[in-house]
Protein backbone atom coordinates (compact mmCIF):
# COMPACT_ATOMS: atom_id res chain seq x y z
CA UNK A 1 0.00 0.00 0.00
CA UNK A 2 1.28 3.59 -0.92
CA UNK A 3 2.06 6.51 1.35
CA UNK A 4 -1.13 8.85 0.65
CA UNK A 5 0.34 12.62 0.88
CA UNK A 6 -1.51 15.61 0.57
CA UNK A 7 -0.18 19.42 -0.14
CA UNK A 8 -3.14 21.47 1.39
CA UNK A 9 -1.39 24.59 -0.16
CA UNK A 10 -2.52 26.81 -3.62
CA UNK A 11 -1.86 24.75 -6.38
CA UNK A 12 2.03 23.69 -7.02
CA UNK A 13 3.31 25.48 -10.81
CA UNK A 14 3.88 22.82 -13.01
CA UNK A 15 7.58 23.15 -12.99
CA UNK A 16 7.70 23.03 -9.05
CA UNK A 17 5.41 20.10 -8.54
CA UNK A 18 7.25 17.92 -11.24
CA UNK A 19 10.49 18.36 -9.45
CA UNK A 20 8.73 17.37 -6.20
CA UNK A 21 7.41 14.11 -8.17
CA UNK A 22 10.81 13.29 -9.67
CA UNK A 23 12.40 12.77 -7.01
CA UNK A 24 9.48 11.24 -4.75
CA UNK A 25 9.27 7.64 -4.08
CA UNK A 26 7.37 5.73 -6.33
CA UNK A 27 5.01 4.74 -3.30
CA UNK A 28 3.79 8.07 -2.38
CA UNK A 29 0.86 9.38 -3.59
CA UNK A 30 0.76 12.46 -3.41
CA UNK A 31 -2.41 14.97 -4.30
CA UNK A 32 -2.23 18.87 -4.20
CA UNK A 33 -5.14 21.24 -3.29
CA UNK A 34 -6.53 23.81 -1.20
CA UNK A 35 -8.66 21.40 0.30
CA UNK A 36 -8.21 17.56 1.13
CA UNK A 37 -9.21 15.32 -1.62
CA UNK A 38 -12.43 13.24 -1.56
CA UNK A 39 -12.64 10.36 0.59
CA UNK A 40 -9.86 11.78 2.62
CA UNK A 41 -7.37 8.89 3.18
CA UNK A 42 -4.06 10.89 3.44
CA UNK A 43 -1.27 9.51 6.23
CA UNK A 44 0.83 12.59 5.80
CA UNK A 45 -0.77 16.29 5.77
CA UNK A 46 1.61 19.10 4.63
CA UNK A 47 -0.03 22.17 5.47
CA UNK A 48 1.65 25.46 7.50
CA UNK A 49 -1.48 26.38 9.28
CA UNK A 50 -3.89 23.34 8.59
CA UNK A 51 -7.55 23.80 10.58
CA UNK A 52 -9.09 21.48 12.73
CA UNK A 53 -11.26 19.84 9.97
CA UNK A 54 -8.16 19.47 8.02
CA UNK A 55 -6.60 17.39 11.08
CA UNK A 56 -9.84 15.51 11.36
CA UNK A 57 -10.52 14.58 8.14
CA UNK A 58 -8.33 11.75 7.53
CA UNK A 59 -8.59 8.89 9.71
CA UNK A 60 -5.53 7.74 8.84
CA UNK A 61 -3.58 10.90 9.38
CA UNK A 62 0.03 10.23 11.18
CA UNK A 63 1.81 13.39 10.59
CA UNK A 64 1.72 17.11 9.41
CA UNK A 65 4.50 18.57 7.74
CA UNK A 66 4.74 22.56 7.97
CA UNK A 67 7.05 23.11 4.89
CA UNK A 68 9.22 26.08 6.33
CA UNK A 69 11.41 26.23 8.99
CA UNK A 70 9.17 27.75 12.56
CA UNK A 71 6.34 26.82 13.63
CA UNK A 72 3.29 29.48 13.61
CA UNK A 73 1.98 29.68 17.23
CA UNK A 74 -1.86 28.80 16.16
CA UNK A 75 -0.92 25.90 14.50
CA UNK A 76 1.64 24.64 17.68
CA UNK A 77 -1.79 25.62 19.52
CA UNK A 78 -3.65 23.34 17.29
CA UNK A 79 -1.39 20.39 17.14
CA UNK A 80 -1.43 20.09 20.98
CA UNK A 81 -5.24 19.03 21.27
CA UNK A 82 -4.04 16.05 18.61
CA UNK A 83 -1.39 14.25 20.25
CA UNK A 84 -1.58 11.15 18.23
CA UNK A 85 -0.30 13.57 15.38
CA UNK A 86 3.70 13.88 14.83
CA UNK A 87 4.86 17.74 13.72
CA UNK A 88 7.84 17.86 11.61
CA UNK A 89 8.94 21.19 9.79
CA UNK A 90 11.75 21.77 6.53
CA UNK A 91 15.14 23.21 7.05
CA UNK A 92 15.38 24.13 3.38
CA UNK A 93 16.16 27.65 3.79
CA UNK A 94 19.26 27.12 6.15
CA UNK A 95 21.74 28.33 3.52
CA UNK A 96 19.69 31.19 2.08
CA UNK A 97 19.20 32.45 5.67
CA UNK A 98 22.66 31.84 6.60
CA UNK A 99 23.90 33.82 3.42
CA UNK A 100 21.62 36.71 4.43
CA UNK A 101 22.80 36.86 7.90
CA UNK A 102 26.19 37.38 6.98
CA UNK A 103 25.29 39.94 4.16
CA UNK A 104 23.23 41.72 7.33
CA UNK A 105 26.81 41.46 9.28
CA UNK A 106 29.22 42.29 6.49
CA UNK A 107 26.94 45.29 5.44
CA UNK A 108 25.88 47.11 9.04
CA UNK A 109 29.54 46.53 9.78
CA UNK A 110 30.99 48.30 7.13
CA UNK A 111 28.11 51.04 6.84
CA UNK A 112 27.00 49.88 3.06
CA UNK A 113 23.78 51.29 2.97
CA UNK A 114 24.72 54.94 3.77
CA UNK A 115 27.81 54.68 1.65
CA UNK A 116 26.05 53.50 -1.14
CA UNK A 117 23.08 56.64 -0.79
CA UNK A 118 26.04 58.90 -1.05
CA UNK A 119 27.30 57.73 -3.77
CA UNK A 120 24.05 57.56 -5.75
CA UNK A 121 23.98 61.67 -4.79
CA UNK A 122 27.30 61.72 -6.30
CA UNK A 123 28.98 62.46 -2.70
CA UNK A 124 32.80 61.64 -2.03
CA UNK A 125 33.17 62.99 1.18
CA UNK A 126 32.53 59.41 2.71
CA UNK A 127 35.51 58.85 1.49
CA UNK A 128 37.44 61.55 3.41
CA UNK A 129 36.04 60.70 6.76
CA UNK A 130 37.07 58.71 9.15
CA UNK A 131 35.46 55.32 8.23
CA UNK A 132 32.93 54.15 10.58
CA UNK A 133 33.44 50.60 9.26
CA UNK A 134 34.53 47.45 11.92
CA UNK A 135 36.67 44.51 11.02
CA UNK A 136 35.88 41.19 12.04
CA UNK A 137 38.39 39.30 11.00
CA UNK A 138 39.74 38.30 14.56
CA UNK A 139 37.12 38.83 16.65
CA UNK A 140 34.46 36.54 18.01
CA UNK A 141 30.53 35.89 16.57
CA UNK A 142 28.59 34.61 19.14
CA UNK A 143 25.82 32.67 17.72
CA UNK A 144 22.52 32.55 19.65
CA UNK A 145 21.03 29.04 18.34
CA UNK A 146 22.66 26.53 17.11
CA UNK A 147 20.24 24.68 14.48
CA UNK A 148 20.38 24.15 10.82
CA UNK A 149 20.14 27.83 10.15
CA UNK A 150 23.22 28.80 13.32
CA UNK A 151 24.93 26.00 12.11
CA UNK A 152 25.29 27.56 8.89
CA UNK A 153 25.72 31.20 10.02
CA UNK A 154 29.16 29.72 11.85
CA UNK A 155 30.76 27.99 9.52
CA UNK A 156 30.16 31.18 7.24
CA UNK A 157 31.32 33.01 10.35
CA UNK A 158 34.40 30.77 10.23
CA UNK A 159 35.05 31.71 6.89
CA UNK A 160 35.41 35.32 7.79
CA UNK A 161 38.26 34.24 10.06
CA UNK A 162 36.36 35.14 13.05
CA UNK A 163 36.18 32.98 16.07
CA UNK A 164 32.94 31.21 16.90
CA UNK A 165 30.91 30.68 19.88
CA UNK A 166 27.94 29.24 19.63
CA UNK A 167 25.29 29.34 22.52
CA UNK A 168 22.35 26.64 22.53
CA UNK A 169 20.20 24.76 25.29
CA UNK A 170 22.74 22.52 26.61
CA UNK A 171 26.25 22.57 25.17
CA UNK A 172 25.57 18.52 23.53
CA UNK A 173 28.74 16.66 23.04
CA UNK A 174 28.10 16.58 19.28
CA UNK A 175 29.14 20.42 18.52
CA UNK A 176 32.24 20.28 15.81
CA UNK A 177 35.66 20.72 17.70
CA UNK A 178 36.01 24.04 15.78
CA UNK A 179 32.69 25.45 17.19
CA UNK A 180 32.68 26.30 21.34
CA UNK A 181 29.18 25.58 22.17
CA UNK A 182 27.72 26.96 25.57
CA UNK A 183 24.28 26.70 27.27
CA UNK A 184 22.25 29.94 27.58
CA UNK A 185 22.87 30.23 30.98
CA UNK A 186 26.43 31.58 30.26
CA UNK A 187 25.22 33.73 27.69
CA UNK A 188 25.63 37.05 30.62
CA UNK A 189 29.02 36.00 30.64
CA UNK A 190 29.65 35.68 26.67
CA UNK A 191 28.15 39.38 25.42
CA UNK A 192 31.15 41.00 26.28
CA UNK A 193 33.23 38.79 24.17
CA UNK A 194 30.87 39.43 21.06
CA UNK A 195 31.73 41.29 18.42
CA UNK A 196 28.95 40.66 16.57
CA UNK A 197 25.93 38.76 18.53
CA UNK A 198 23.34 36.77 15.35
CA UNK A 199 20.13 35.97 16.65
CA UNK A 200 19.32 32.67 14.96
CA UNK A 201 16.45 31.40 17.53
CA UNK A 202 12.68 30.83 17.29
CA UNK A 203 10.47 32.67 18.89
CA UNK A 204 8.61 31.14 21.92
CA UNK A 205 7.85 31.19 25.67
CA UNK A 206 11.43 31.14 26.72
CA UNK A 207 12.90 32.93 23.92
CA UNK A 208 10.96 35.90 23.94
CA UNK A 209 12.71 39.08 25.25
CA UNK A 210 16.19 37.18 25.41
CA UNK A 211 17.80 40.10 24.60
CA UNK A 212 17.26 43.10 26.31
CA UNK A 213 18.45 46.45 27.48
CA UNK A 214 20.98 44.73 30.28
CA UNK A 215 21.82 42.21 27.56
CA UNK A 216 22.55 44.81 25.14
CA UNK A 217 24.50 46.84 27.62
CA UNK A 218 26.90 44.07 27.78
CA UNK A 219 27.80 43.83 24.39
CA UNK A 220 31.14 45.61 23.61
CA UNK A 221 31.10 49.50 22.21
CA UNK A 222 31.25 48.26 18.34
CA UNK A 223 29.41 45.12 18.46
CA UNK A 224 26.64 44.37 15.70
CA UNK A 225 23.58 42.55 16.15
CA UNK A 226 21.93 40.69 13.69
CA UNK A 227 18.39 39.58 14.15
CA UNK A 228 17.19 36.85 11.49
CA UNK A 229 15.11 34.59 13.87
CA UNK A 230 12.04 36.46 15.13
CA UNK A 231 11.66 39.98 16.05
CA UNK A 232 10.63 39.62 19.65
CA UNK A 233 13.32 37.42 20.56
CA UNK A 234 15.31 41.07 21.05
CA UNK A 235 13.12 43.90 22.85
CA UNK A 236 11.75 46.50 20.08
CA UNK A 237 12.52 49.27 22.43
CA UNK A 238 15.29 48.05 23.88
CA UNK A 239 17.26 47.63 20.43
CA UNK A 240 15.96 51.00 19.02
CA UNK A 241 17.26 52.59 22.39
CA UNK A 242 20.67 51.13 21.89
CA UNK A 243 20.62 51.92 18.33
CA UNK A 244 19.70 55.39 18.38
CA UNK A 245 21.85 56.16 21.73
CA UNK A 246 25.29 54.63 20.47
CA UNK A 247 25.20 51.58 23.07
CA UNK A 248 25.10 49.34 20.62
CA UNK A 249 27.22 50.35 17.19
CA UNK A 250 25.01 48.54 14.51
CA UNK A 251 22.64 46.14 13.45
CA UNK A 252 21.06 44.26 10.60
CA UNK A 253 17.52 43.32 11.23
CA UNK A 254 15.92 41.01 9.03
CA UNK A 255 12.79 39.78 11.21
CA UNK A 256 10.30 43.00 12.69
CA UNK A 257 7.52 43.30 15.25
CA UNK A 258 4.58 44.51 12.86
CA UNK A 259 3.86 42.99 9.36
CA UNK A 260 0.77 43.91 6.91
CA UNK A 261 -2.27 41.95 7.82
CA UNK A 262 -3.36 42.04 3.92
CA UNK A 263 -1.51 42.76 0.57
CA UNK A 264 -3.32 46.78 0.71
CA UNK A 265 -0.95 47.41 3.44
CA UNK A 266 2.15 45.86 2.12
CA UNK A 267 3.22 49.33 0.97
CA UNK A 268 2.89 51.06 3.73
CA UNK A 269 3.03 49.02 7.34
CA UNK A 270 6.12 50.57 9.53
CA UNK A 271 8.01 47.47 11.01
CA UNK A 272 7.95 49.29 14.33
CA UNK A 273 6.76 51.72 16.58
CA UNK A 274 10.00 52.89 16.54
CA UNK A 275 11.30 55.38 14.13
CA UNK A 276 14.53 52.46 12.55
CA UNK A 277 14.58 53.23 9.25
CA UNK A 278 16.08 56.87 10.73
CA UNK A 279 18.60 55.14 12.12
CA UNK A 280 21.97 55.53 9.71
CA UNK A 281 23.46 52.89 11.91
CA UNK A 282 20.90 49.93 10.86
CA UNK A 283 20.46 47.86 7.93
CA UNK A 284 16.39 46.61 7.56
CA UNK A 285 15.66 43.75 5.82
CA UNK A 286 11.97 42.46 5.33
CA UNK A 287 11.87 39.19 6.95
CA UNK A 288 13.06 37.83 3.22
CA UNK A 289 16.35 36.05 4.24
CA UNK A 290 14.97 32.60 3.27
CA UNK A 291 13.68 34.00 -0.41
CA UNK A 292 16.25 33.21 -2.97
CA UNK A 293 15.34 31.63 -6.89
CA UNK A 294 16.25 28.64 -5.78
CA UNK A 295 13.87 28.41 -2.49
CA UNK A 296 11.41 26.40 -4.59
CA UNK A 297 13.54 23.69 -5.43
CA UNK A 298 15.17 23.53 -2.06
CA UNK A 299 11.99 23.07 -0.86
CA UNK A 300 10.60 20.35 -2.62
CA UNK A 301 14.30 18.56 -2.60
CA UNK A 302 13.99 18.80 1.34
CA UNK A 303 10.40 17.86 1.59
CA UNK A 304 11.33 14.81 -0.60
CA UNK A 305 13.74 13.65 1.42
CA UNK A 306 11.23 13.59 4.41
CA UNK A 307 8.30 11.97 2.44
CA UNK A 308 11.02 9.27 1.07
CA UNK A 309 12.17 8.64 4.66
CA UNK A 310 8.19 8.03 5.50
CA UNK A 311 7.95 5.59 2.78
CA UNK A 312 10.67 3.79 3.70
CA UNK A 313 9.29 3.55 6.94
CA UNK A 314 12.11 5.25 8.48
CA UNK A 315 11.64 7.97 10.83
CA UNK A 316 11.06 11.25 9.31
CA UNK A 317 13.54 13.84 10.27
CA UNK A 318 13.16 17.25 11.53
CA UNK A 319 9.97 16.55 14.45
CA UNK A 320 9.16 19.44 16.40
CA UNK A 321 9.26 19.32 19.95
CA UNK A 322 5.48 20.75 20.45
CA UNK A 323 6.02 21.80 23.88
CA UNK A 324 9.88 23.61 23.46
CA UNK A 325 7.94 25.00 20.08
CA UNK A 326 10.84 23.71 17.79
Amino acid sequence: MGLAVHYLHPPLSEDVRDYLQARLHPGVQLTVGVEPPEPATYRILIAGRPSREHLSASPELQAVVVPWAGIPESTRQLMAEFPRLALHNLHHNAGPVAEHTVALLLAAAKFIVPMDRSMRAGDWTPRYRSSPSVMLEGKTALVLGYGAIGQKVASLCQGLGMDVIAVRRAAEADSPASVCCAPIESLPQLLPQAAALLVCLPQTSETTGLIGQEELSRLPPDAILVNIGRGPVVDEAALYNALRDGTLYAAGVDVWYNYPTDESERSNTPPSVYPFHELPNVVLSPHRAGSSRDTETLRMAHLAELLNAAARGEPMPNRVDLEQGY
